[in-house]
């Protein structure tokens, strides 16, 4: 397998972990977004290499998903719940909040790559509405104004921490 990339040494040892068959295509593809944030065109192709399958299937899978992303994402993905109890709650003010604050809009990413903007289905929270989900931290009841300041909160920490 002669296939280029800075990550093929991380790739590769994604895959060797598993049996190189078909039935585990999903569970590869969701190890590859977890390391990367993302699936790229070189690690779809060395996914099918490996399982011996094409690679359009590979991108099936990966594009049927919603948890799977083919183009890169922020560091932070800030999801906005817009369920019925969240819209209802007024989400939409939510997000509105978030894209002025990050000048970007939903399914974009700021131009320093630090965030993204997802609007997704009920999150199952809805005790919670409106709800805004920051990778893996959950933030519910959010009114106008408490939005900027997580993203504020967020940016800190992340200059904190380069």
């Amino acid at each position: 397998m002669d296939l280029k990339s800075e990550n093929m040494k991380t790739i590769n040892d994604i895959l060797y972990q598993h049996a190189p068959e078909q039935r585990h295509s999903l569970a590869i593809l969701q190890e590859v977004q977890k390391e990367f944030g993302y699936i790229s065109p070189n690690n779809l192709l060395a996914i099918s290499t490996y399982l011996k399958v094409p690679v359009s299937e590979i991108f099936s899978i990966a594009t049927f998903y919603k948890a799977l992303s083919l183009e890169k994402k922020g560091r932070f993905i800030i999801k906005v719940c817009d369920g019925t109890a969240c819209h209802i709650r007024g989400s939409v003010n939510v997000l509105e909040e978030i894209k002025r604050a990050l000048q970007i809009k939903e399914n974009e990413t700021t131009p320093d790559g630090l965030f993204s903007i997802e609007v997704v289905n009920c999150v199952g929270s809805c005790a919670m509405a409106p709800v805004l989900i920051c990778n893996d931290e959950y933030y519910g009841n959010v009114k106008t104004g408490q939005a900027e300041k997580m993203i504020q909160s967020v940016r800190k920490e992340a200059d904190a921490n380069a």
